[in-house]
Order: structure tokens, then C-alpha cells, then sequence
């Protein structure tokens, strides 16, 4: 097929797999039809299937059941009224089942086990005793790995049921040999419980402690398997289970007025208007048109703090609405909207495979068939050696039980699931497994300075005022008034010893609504910068009369009667105006840190100073400080010009700063990061930042971003917090660590236990235990990922 052919990616839902071996047969089956790349997760019971566009899934689903296993494509999500709650809902019936004959086995298994172990316990006939506690045990409550055996065997393969089956039944055989051919069945037979094993003649010998002991632990260990994956893909599932099931859409009436209309979810379309009041869900994704509130965003970003919205402000669907009424006007619904493609993004980074995953499946397809050929040595080198039938066929049972290999295909898919999971919670979407291995060599981190390090929003910083403001105020003593200067912008001394606030505050706000009412008819951020700020300090700002633009100066008009200027000092020289020395002064200090001076005069006379500037956010210099721990170096990378990169970057805590770079440019200096031999990883935000994103060696994109940079990027930080792309390497970082602790264990557990059960040191029993014990020992190793906390402490 060609590299251009258009594909279609089909997910379908896998049944009947019991181990990694299962997995890859699968896998191995479906990558054999022609153009079909196939990945199949152990963990999460599903396929992947990349197919040529136009394949009938069908035949994909058919050719699963050939292999001996069930397969479907996902059942649509089912409306809030077909769903029953978690309280009256079904259980899921696997799990179920595996915890009834957990229950039956464990009660009837632990006197034979006890019986086995004790001799004092031994009674006239408590073989026999065994024997009828452990037939139900081996037959019912091994049910599952008989059935998987023999479906397996049809097929022509061997996976671990195989192995457990045939454990399982050549002890259990053994005994009933033992108990009615042999000497075993006599009335009075004792013997000792031994932890390896010991020549006899077998005859005498039952293993009816090992038929019934093995079935009890392994049945123990997947159920707790199978419990501790549903918890595992707990996050996912509660990510797609929080958004709103319906919604009241404004719609036009008969009679034409506009009614409120409640209806489902799947039923709005991009556009409409619906209402949201307070403690609602907001529906989906859209742009606020009335009304303000805050709003609870921490089921979706992490964050525990609610945002105040107000209208034009967007918002996100499934968060909640913690004040006032709002009216929202739809921009994004069903699979477009931010929560379901975070829900997409922790999917498939779950779906998929780390390198070292990889490796342990190809390990674990040829797994089984070598240990049946160990069995088979181990048997026969035993039986060379003089040893009895007994001895030798106890050792191969041993074997068969020991190598199971649940461990290894749980290594990564459960550390996976629980990583990618937690981040979701904390605001942070991992793309996929690879993107693992690069936060472990990471060591400089590259910061792109609007947007990320700062706010990316121009904002009122300061007021500074032109002139000592005159006031008086009575003297108690005298009766009179007291002349008094505020403190001014060009240094000048007060009049008076008594500082009057009052003054210099009244002052200050008439500047401000002067030109915040001035600025709020202009639509350059700027002005909307200075309007906002007014607005919120002054209140209401009066209407203006006689309103100018001077493109690339400022603004003009009438307030109150005041012929008002607004802007750059080009436009008052247009009208013979000059600021104070002091106002100077400040000026040149605004501009040398890079933010903007919006000057202000009316009535023939320069007021004042208002400085614009796009503000650092206020976490980023204690994001700064965690990133250092991690052996990072931080750099700050911006367009701005050197001044006030360097004054943002001493701000934040950053020494190395590269300022004067054009879009296009970030790229080479990535490149140029990378060819000193440094492994990068990129944060940015917008659309100048995807190719950097792209060439970095991880890429982080701000959620607050655009599209663009969040497709090109590794990790998306949903917040726009800085302090996530610390908690995204650490998270990352802690989760490879955990895989590989996982897979150290498979690895060594298999190789340091074979040669014991080979060479007779482990009764099969305590083999069965501690095959049990390592899978539940991986996948409680992964679930403590669970407990990963941010290290902000407003988070969760």
C-alpha cells in the first residue's frame, strides 16, 4: 500500500485475553492482512487498527475470533436516562465471576492447604477429605484457564492459561494416580508439607494442596489484576462520565419570543444560546454573551481557584458554574470540544506502546511455548538422573506455574493507564508512551516569554502623575485651610508637611476615567488594556463626545467638558504639549523595561502617565524554581528586544536570555541548542511557536495557546500555569521510573525463579503464590502513581 494511501483508524474492543501472550497473537494476527498496522493493549483490552480507508471492520472483528477471541467495536456512549447509575448499574460480569470463584476457591482450599501443611491436623482419611474440598476448586473454580486452553489449543497456540491448566491438571491427575492406584489413599497416610521438593516414590505422594493452592492464587492475583486495571482507567472513564447530559437552549417560540428548551446534550448545534445558572454544568465549549459568575474549571484544568467570567469571555464545556446566571452562546460541541479531545488525547496515549513495551511483548509471544519446552526438560533431565517420576514431574509443574508471564505484559500498559490518568486530573495531556523517554534525558528547557512566562495580556501596571496635586483641609485649631502637594512625577517638594492620600487618590482616578473613558471607544488592546483597568478601579466610565482615532498616535475627545488626549507624546506635540521632566524620567524607565507609556493631557495640559505592559504571571518565577531541581536550565527565548527580556527574565529567575528573534527564527535557535549538545524541551503558545514545538526534542503547549502549537506539541498543559511543565516532567519522569521497575521485576522474577523450579527448590504451591504475588505486585506499583501531587499548592 502506498505511504499516501488515505487511512482509517477503527478501535475495537477486545475480549477473552488473559496475558501479553494473548495480546501479541492478536496483534500478530491482524498486522498479517494487508495494510493493516495493528496495536493491541493488554491493559485497556483494546486494538488500534490504522487499515486502508473503506475496510469493513467486520473483517477485522472476524479475523480476531479466528485467533480464539471475542472483538467489537465500542458501544456508542448511552444517554444519562439508558444508563443506570454506578449504584444500580450491572457489575461487570468478569470481575464478578472472578471474585464468586475467589470466594468458593479460597474457602474450600485453605483446610487442604492446611491439612497438607500439618501433619498434626492429618485425621484417618483427610486425603480423601482433600480430595472432595479441592475436585470443585480444580474443575469450577479453574474453569476459566481450562476453557482458555483448550480454545488456545484449537487455535494451535499456548498463552498462560495453558500453562496454569496445565499445572492445575497434572497435579490434580497425580493425586487421584496416587490416591486410588498408589498407596496414597490407605487409611492413616501422612506426610510433611515440604517448601522444595523431595525424591519418593510417588506413589504415596498427592499434590491435591498444590491443584488446589495454585488455582486459589492465581485466581486471586487476576482478580486483582482485573480490579486494579478498571481502577487504573478510573480517570478516563470519569473524564468522558463529567460533562453535562442536557441543556437549556434559547429558542424561538411560536408566538416569537425566545423560550428556554431543555434538551440533550448531543441535540445543540455551534451557535445556539443556552443558560446556564449557577451550580449547572456549562454545556460545552462557547463565548459567555451575558451575565458574570465564576466559574469552576478544576474538573477540566486542575485548578482549585473558579476564573470570573464575564461576556466575550470564553469558556469550557463540563466545568461548573459557581455564581451567577449565565448565558452562553455555543462555539464548539460533541467531539470538538476541549474536554473531548483531552478524553481523546489520554486515550491514546494509553492505547499506545513505549519502545521497552514492545520488547516485552515479542518476549511474551514466544514466552509460553519455551517454558513448555523447559517443563518438558526439566521432566526429562530429572528423570535421566534417576530421580522417581514423582520428583521430576513436581519440579516440571513447578516450572509450568512459575514462568507465567502476566507480570511482564502488565509492566508498562498499568503504569501507563495510571500515569496519563493522573495527569489528565492535574491538567496535563501526555500524547503518548515515546514522549516518556524523552523527559528522562531532558536538560535545558526553553521558554518562549509572551504568553507562557507572561500573561500574553496587556494590563495596567502603573500611574504616575504629572503634577504635585493641590488640596486643603481644615485645621481644627485655626479654623482655616492647610495648602498640600501630593507626592509628583517630576520630584518636586510638597507645600506642606501633612500628606494628604485623599488628594493624590482623587487625582489619580480622574485620571483614570478620563482615559479609561477615552480608550474604551478604541478596540487596540492598549486602550483596552487602560479601559478594563478604569472600569475596575473608577466604575462606571462617563460617555464621551467628539471621538478621534490618530492612527499610530492615540485617541481624543470630550469628557465631562474636558478636551481629553490619549497616546504616544507625537500626538500631544501635534498640539504644542510637553511633559514635565518628570514624566520624562518615567517614560524612558517604562520603555527601556519594554512596556508601553500611554501619555494623557486635556484642558491644554499634560496629566499624567499610565504604563502598559504585558505582565509576568505570577506563578512563573516559582515555576522557574522547580524546573531547577530537575537539572534543567531555563532560557528565555522572545522577540522582544534585549532590555526588556532581560528585566522580564531577572524578574522569573532566568540568567540566559536570547532576545531579538523572529518567528521563523526559533527554529534555528532550537537547532542551535541541540547541535551543542543539550536535549531540549520547548514551551510555547502560539502559532510562531509550532515549529519550534516540533523541533524541540519535547515539545510543551500552553492549553491557553493555539491549535496550532497544541498539535505540534508532546505534552499540553491544559492550565497555561507554568508550574504544569515541571509537574509534566516529574509526572512523566515518575512514570517511566515505574515502568521500569516493573519490568525489572517481570524480567528478574522470571529468570531468578525458572532455574529454581527447574532444579526441584520451590513446591509448586509457593510457585503459584509468588506468580500471583508479582502481578499484583506490578500493577499495586503502578497504582501509586495515583498518590503523584503537584507541587503548587493550590492544586490537587
Amino acid at each position: 500500500m502506498s505511504s499516501s494511501a488515505p487511512t482509517a483508524r477503527i478501535e475495537l474492543e477486545i475480549g477473552g485475553m488473559t496475558c501479553a501472550s494473548c495480546a501479541a497473537r492478536i496483534e500478530k494476527r491482524l498486522n498479517r492482512l494487508d495494510g493493516v498496522e495493528a496495536s493491541v493493549n493488554y491493559a485497556t483490552e483494546k486494538a488500534v487498527v490504522s487499515a486502508p480507508a473503506g475496510i469493513d471492520a467486520q473483517a477485522l472483528i472476524d479475523e480476531v475470533v479466528k485467533t480464539g477471541y471475542t472483538a467489537a467495536l465500542p458501544a456508542p456512549p448511552a444517554s444519562d436516562a439508558d444508563s443506570p447509575g454506578p449504584a444500580d448499574g450491572p457489575a461487570d460480569p468478569e470481575l464478578t465471576s472472578l471474585r464468586q470463584r475467589l470466594i468458593g476457591s479460597a474457602v474450600l482450599s485453605t483446610p487442604v492447604i492446611l491439612l497438607a501443611m500439618i501433619p498434626a491436623l492429618q485425621f484417618t482419611y483427610w486425603q480423601w477429605a482433600s480430595l472432595a474440598l479441592a475436585a470443585p476448586v480444580v474443575v469450577w473454580g479453574a474453569w476459566p484457564f481450562h476453557r482458555a486452553a483448550w480454545i488456545n489449543l484449537r487455535h494451535g497456540a499456548a498463552t498462560m492459561d495453558t500453562l496454569i491448566s496445565l499445572g492445575v491438571s497434572a497435579a490434580f491427575l497425580w493425586s487421584l494416580y496416587a490416591l486410588f492406584f498408589g498407596h496414597a489413599g490407605m487409611p492413616g497416610m501422612t506426610h510433611a508439607f515440604e517448601w522444595s521438593v523431595t525424591p519418593s516414590d510417588g506413589a504415596g505422594d498427592i499434590y491435591l494442596e498444590v491443584a488446589a493452592g495454585v488455582t486459589t492464587f492465581v485466581l486471586a492475583g487476576r482478580y486483582f489484576e482485573q480490579r486494579s486495571k478498571r481502577r487504573a482507567g478510573a480517570a478516563l472513564r470519569a473524564l468522558l462520565e463529567i460533562g453535562a447530559k442536557d441543556v437549556a437552549v434559547l429558542r424561538a417560540a411560536p408566538d416569537g419570543a425566545t423560550a428556554e428548551v431543555r434538551v440533550p446534550i448531543a441535540e445543540l448545534r455551534v451557535g445556539e444560546e443556552f443558560v446556564v445558572r449557577p451550580g449547572e454544568k456549562i454545556a460545552t465549549d462557547g463565548i459567555v454573551v451575558s451575565g458574570t459568575s465564576a466559574v469552576d474549571a478544576s474538573v477540566v484544568t486542575g485548578e482549585s481557584v473558579p476564573v470570573e467570567v464575564a461576556p466575550g469571555d470564553p469558556v469550557v464545556g463540563a466545568t461548573v458554574n459557581a455564581g451567577g446566571r449565565l448565558i452562553v452562546r455555543a462555539t464548539r460541541v460533541g467531539d470538538d470540544t476541549q474536554l473531548a479531545q483531552m478524553a481523546r488525547l489520554v486515550e491514546d496515549a494509553q492505547s499506545g506502546k513505549a519502545k521497552v513495551q514492545r520488547l516485552a511483548d515479542r518476549i511474551s509471544g514466544v514466552f509460553v511455548p519455551i517454558v513448555l519446552l523447559i517443563a518438558l526438560g526439566t521432566l526429562a533431565g530429572w528423570l535421566l538422573t534417576g530421580a522417581s517420576a514423582s520428583m521430576a514431574f513436581t519440579a516440571a509443574v513447578a516450572v509450568l506455574i512459575i514462568a507465567c508471564p502476566c507480570a511482564l505484559g502488565l509492566a508498562t500498559p498499568t503504569a501507563l493507564l495510571v500515569g496519563t490518568g493522573r495527569g489528565a486530573q492535574l491538567g496535563i495531556l501526555i500524547k503518548g508512551p515515546e514522549v516518556l523517554e524523552s523527559t528522562r534525558t531532558v536538560d535545558t528547557v526553553v521558554l518562549d516569554k509572551t504568553g507562557t512566562v507572561t500573561s500574553g495580556r496587556m494590563s495596567l501596571v502603573d500611574v504616575v502623575l504629572a503634577e504635585p496635586v493641590e488640596a486643603s483641609i481644615p485645621d481644627p485649631n485655626i479654623g482655616d485651610s492647610t495648602p498640600f502637594r501630593s507626592e509628583s512625577g517630576d520630584g518636586s517638594e510638597k507645600r506642606a508637611n501633612v500628606r494628604i492620600p485623599d488628594a493624590a487618590a482623587h487625582a489619580r482616578a480622574e485620571l483614570l476615567r478620563f482615559a479609561g473613558a477615552l480608550e474604551h471607544a478604541s478596540e487596540h488592546p492598549i486602550a483596552q488594556a487602560v479601559a478594563h483597568a478604569a472600569a475596575d478601579e473608577t466604575g462606571p466610565l462617563p460617555e464621551v463626545e467628539g471621538f478621534q482615532n490618530i492612527p499610530g498616535k492615540g485617541v481624543s475627545g470630550v469628557v465631562d467638558g474636558h478636551a481629553v488626549l490619549v497616546g504616544r507624546e507625537a500626538l500631544l506635540t501635534d498640539w504644542a504639549l510637553t511633559p514635565a521632566a518628570g514624566i520624562r524620567t518615567a517614560k524612558a524607565e517604562a520603555e527601556a523595561l519594554g512596556r508601553t507609556a500611554v501619555l494623557v493631557a486635556w484642558d491644554g495640559e499634560v496629566r499624567g502617565m499610565l504604563v502598559v505592559a504585558d505582565q509576568v504571571k505570577p506563578t512563573s518565577a516559582e515555576a522557574i524554581a522547580q524546573l531547577r531541581p530537575l537539572g534543567l536550565t531555563p532560557i528565555l527565548l522572545t522577540g522582544d528586544n534585549a532590555a526588556a527580556a532581560r528585566a522580564i527574565a531577572d524578574e522569573v529567575g532566568i540568567e540566559r536570555v536570547i532576545a531579538e528573534v523572529l518567528p521563523h527564527d526559533k527554529v534555528a535557535v532550537i537547532t542551535g541548542l541541540q547541535a551543542e549538545g543539550r536535549v531540549v524541551a520547548m514551551v510555547g503558545d502560539g502559532v510562531n511557536d509550532a515549529a519550534a514545538l516540533a523541533q524541540a526534542d519535547l515539545g510543551l503547549a500552553m492549553g491557553t495557546g493555539t491549535d496550532a502549537a497544541i498539535e505540534a506539541s508532546d505534552i499540553t498543559l491544559v492550565r497555561g500555569d507554568l508550574r504544569s511543565a515541571a509537574d509534566a516532567i516529574r509526572l512523566s519522569r515518575a512514570t517511566l521510573g515505574t515502568i521500569r521497575v516493573n519490568l525489572f521485576w517481570a524480567f528478574a522474577y522470571n529468570v531468578a525463579a525458572l532455574p529454581l523450579a527447574a532444579l526441584g527448590l520451590l513446591n509448586p504451591m509457593i510457585a503459584g503464590a509468588a506468580m500471583a504475588f508479582s502481578s499484583v505486585f506490578v500493577v499495586g506499583n503502578s497504582l501509586r502513581l495515583r498518590r503523584f501531587r503537584s507541587l503548587s499548592h493550590s492544586r490537587r
